[in-house]
């Protein structure tokens, strides 16, 4: 049996489902990706959203290279860049729920 490369199942098909899977493919990149990517896919540089949050470049730099962090950051650190933080619980036979009021802003926290 030859091997067939994905280019080649997608060129034999309808014009509108290679759209779809073109568009559903970069909805999966997107789905995926770091602090720092969000960042540059924005065009931000560090230092701009290190101001917006009133701290160093170099916090901001930690922050991006950190693999756990509080959830209040990381939702201060996306609407620093205009970008909104939803939280989402996907549970056995309840299907996604949406979490709220975690790490909220609130004065003298």
């Amino acid at each position: 049996m030859k091997a067939v490369s994905l280019e080649d199942v997608l060129a034999a098909e309808a014009p509108e489902l290679r759209e779809r899977v073109k568009v559903r493919a970069a909805q999966l990149v997107a789905e995926e990706m770091t602090l720092r990517e969000f960042r540059k896919r924005l065009a931000l540089t560090q230092v701009q959203v290190a101001d917006e949050l009133g701290i160093g470049q170099d916090s901001m730099s930690r922050i991006e290279r950190r693999d756990d962090m509080l959830i209040s950051t990381l939702r201060r650190t996306l609407e620093a860049m205009g970008g909104s933080l939803s939280l989402v619980a996907t549970l056995p036979d309840h299907g996604r729920v949406e979490l709220t009021g975690l790490g909220e802003f609130c004065v003298g926290d």
